[in-house]
């Protein structure tokens, strides 16, 4: 075996020839639990990768573990006797602050891993149960984020002397003597409290007066000359026309010019012209008449032309100091995603981007996102309360009560998901929505981001849709026997509409794409209009609406039957002018698919003729409906033949109060996260117009002789589907109830 074997396996090196390291080149990962089988189990997870791993029963030996051995990373339970996960790290934090540390917890909700992450002392927390995967993914990442910390380390020793010296000519610099604030307000371009917010914010920032105005954007650069040049008559030059001696950088370093806005342009015996952004600055021209021991001759240049010919000066090799100080700062380089705080409501956008670099909320946003898509969460609300904001997960449709966050850091969450998705983070009065793409080491994802204010703050839905999702078969959604070879008949029609019905997160999307993907050809034009776009079709040519641009269904609709489509899916039908233009193209030889937001079946006729639609479209062009719901699925982990509630089974109606239906129930597992429950199910109710419902249909008949009709064809209701469910195991009465309601006036069968 080779010498170089035992770098990659565990058998001991071979005797003879060269001498291997006595220190082992593989990275360290120490595992601490309490739990003997979590310790294998997370064992088992790093088995064929090339890491030295390393198990603890408790912090006490972990810390004994690293007084020996070279770690790495950490992966530590929380909930442990004697000393918690969190004060273990925090005490690795301090012995050995350059190892990554990683939390595994079911204890996300308490107060103490909060308060591991504020102090820094996680880098990440992962719920259990854990996804091999993930894990191996988060660890292998993390450990790329060491070898990176540690080159940013070396780099930023190599420039501790140009950072001594930039720190010591800004403190030179940093007089605050400059009157343009005050000139500006003398001529009516700045208010009162304008004026003071400047100061204020320049004794905090350290930063040329010049720089923090046009930032603002309260005043032009335009205007901002014409002020200088009516108080202060120096020359003017124009710095394009100048070719700037290195030697004269040599008496003014180019970091110090990018710091304050200055450049030397010429030397004169002992006079420097000096071009300066900002003039009355008397201070900073003294201090340089003291540093270089020259006199100066200031002259009016352009910010923008000052930063333009700087940016040249550096040339395209070289990086400013000012961009190796901000990749050198920070400990984690992870940790550059800007994140904006806000403390009161007349904070100007200046303020709110200052305080772009805390990390406990940069670690706080980017754990949300990943455990939500780690989870499989459709919905994630980071709802303020009165004393702590929650961030709760919408899983299987069932919100759930995740992380407990600290009021302080509300604004910085939301400012930070505001800003990833381009909203105004000035704005905090107004609903905004807004979108993010967002790539994991799992998947990249889409959001639909929308903020709501509320009386405790802002509120913020980030609807989550995947990007890599598959498209189901229709024989794999869970249609029932009978309703399954109707659909099939009715997709195979030329033309017509085919409409999927329910509540927002009820499926509908998903079940027009299996439709759409059944007997899918080439030989076909499949045109999708959608907000957004859920599922990626190649076959299919998709359009993302943007009513910002004046892009809505209706507009992109028309625009469609210009080009030819055979079969269109529209995402929504919202309003009358989008219904007729559907209707008319399903009268004029295309197949369309759409969704409406309705309770059933029989009452999306009525919502349509609602809308203003007229009968007779509506009786000819219609050739389904689809009306469903999803309730969640019995973990078949834990299921177990259980007795139903009564007093359920009574508020259900006859067809479940009458008894003999057996059921089941979920009795809580690992795989269930102990809900019962473990995916979703989806339950249906198909109508398909016969002549007489047509002719019902066209005559504008009551809704009670249409509903009647519809039973007559045997069409089937969502809770006779859901009683069928309930019988075969796929999910509980309590879940039918939850999302059917009550029907204590539901009769069985048809009339």
């Amino acid at each position: 075996m080779s010498r170089y074997a035992s770098l990659f396996t565990d058998a001991p090196a071979p005797q003879g020839g060269a001498p291997v390291p006595a220190e082992d080149a593989r990275y360290g990962i120490l595992l601490v639990d309490d739990e003997p089988n979590v310790l294998k189990a997370l064992s088992r997870v790093f088995r064929e990768e090339n890491y030295r791993v390393l198990t603890a029963p408790n912090a006490a030996e972990g810390l004994a573990v690293l007084a020996r051995e070279k770690v790495h990373l950490i992966i530590s339970d929380y909930k442990m006797p004697g000393m918690t996960g969190a004060d273990f790290l925090g005490r690795v934090k301090q012995t050995h602050p350059d190892t990554i540390r990683i939390m595994l917890t079911g204890q996300a909700n308490t107060g103490a891993v909060m308060g591991a992450i504020n102090e820094g002392a996680v880098y990440k927390f992962i719920l259990k149960p854990w996804d091999d995967d993930d894990l191996r993914v988060t660890v292998a990442l993390a450990l790329e984020q060491h070898d990176l910390i540690q080159k940013n380390r070396l780099l930023k020793k190599e420039n501790v002397k140009k950072n001594k010296e930039l720190s010591a000519l800004s403190r030179l610099a940093v007089t605050h003597r400059s009157q343009l604030a005050i000139l500006l307000h003398k001529h009516g371009k700045l208010t009162d409290q304008q004026t003071q917010s400047l100061y204020k914010l320049q004794q905090a920032r350290h930063v040329p007066m010049v720089q923090l105005v046009l930032e603002r954007g309260w005043v032009s650069e335009k205007d901002v000359r014409a002020v200088l040049r009516r108080e202060h008559p120096i020359d003017e030059v124009a710095l394009p026309e100048f070719r700037i001696e290195p030697a004269l950088l040599d008496l003014v370093p180019i970091s110090f010019c990018e710091r304050q806005l200055v450049l030397p342009l010429k030397l004169d015996g002992r006079r420097l012209l000096l071009a300066v952004a900002d003039p009355t600055d008397m201070g900073l021209i003294d201090d340089l008449r003291f540093l270089t021991g020259l006199e100066i001759q200031p002259a009016l240049a352009g910010a923008q032309e000052m930063e333009a010919k700087l940016a040249a000066l550096r040339g395209e090799d070289g990086a400013s100091f000012k961009e190796l100080e901000t990749l050198v700062a920070g400990a984690d380089p992870y940790e550059n995603i800007e994140i904006v705080l806000e403390d009161e409501d007349q904070a100007s956008l200046e303020e709110l981007l200052r305080g772009t670099e805390e990390p406990p909320a940069i670690r706080l946003v980017n754990a949300i996102i990943i455990e939500a898509v780690r989870l499989g969460v459709s919905d994630v609300h980071v709802q303020p309360r009165t004393k702590s904001v929650v961030v709760r997960y919408r899983i299987d449709g069932v919100l759930r009560d995740k992380i407990h966050i600290p009021t302080s850091l509300q604004t910085s969450l939301v400012s930070r998901i505001k800003v990833m998705a381009e909203m105004d983070i000035s704005e905090r009065r107004r609903p905004q929505d807004g979108r993010i793409t967002v790539k994991t080491p799992m998947r990249i994802v889409d959001m639909r981001i929308s903020t709501l204010p509320t009386i405790n703050g802002e509120k913020v839905v980030m609807r989550i849709l995947d990007r890599g999702a598959a498209i189901f078969r229709i024989d794999e959604i869970g249609f029932p026997p009978k309703a399954l070879d109707q659909l099939r008949r009715l997709i195979t029609k030329p033309q017509g509409i085919i409409l999927a019905t329910g509540p927002t997160g009820s499926g509908k999307t998903s079940t027009l794409y299996a439709l759409l993907q059944h007997g899918a050809t080439p030989e076909k034009n499949y045109v999708t209009i959608e907000d957004p776009v859920e599922y990626y079709m190649d076959l299919a040519g998709q359009v993302l609406i943007r009513e910002k641009i004046g892009l809505d269904f209706a507009t992109v609709l028309r625009a469609i039957l210009r080009q030819d489509p055979d079969v269109i899916l529209l995402g929504e039908i919202r309003d009358l002018e989008t219904a007729e233009v559907a209707f008319h193209a399903a009268l004029t030889g295309h197949v369309v698919f759409s969704t409406l937001h309705t309770n059933s079946a029989v009452a999306t006729i009525a919502r349509l003729v609602d809308l203003g639609l007229k009968p007779f479209v509506l009786a000819s062009a219609l050739e389904g409906i689809v009306a469903q719901r999803l309730v969640r699925r019995i973990c078949t982990e834990c299921r177990e033949p259980a007795e139903p509630d009564p007093a359920v089974l009574a508020l259900l109606g006859p067809l479940f109060a009458g008894g003999g239906i057996p059921a089941f129930k979920g009795r809580g597992c690992r795989t269930c996260d102990q809900t019962g429950y473990h995916g979703r199910a989806p339950i249906f109710e198909l109508l398909a117009p016969d002549d007489r419902l047509r002719d019902l249909i066209g005559r504008g008949a009551p809704m009670l002789d249409i509903d009647a009709a519809a039973r007559a064809t045997g069409t089937g209701t969502l809770l006779e589907d859901a009683r069928d469910k309930v019988a075969a195991g796929i999910t509980t009465p309590e879940e039918v109830l939850r999302v059917l309601g009550a029907q204590v006036h539901v009769t069985e069968g048809p009339p």
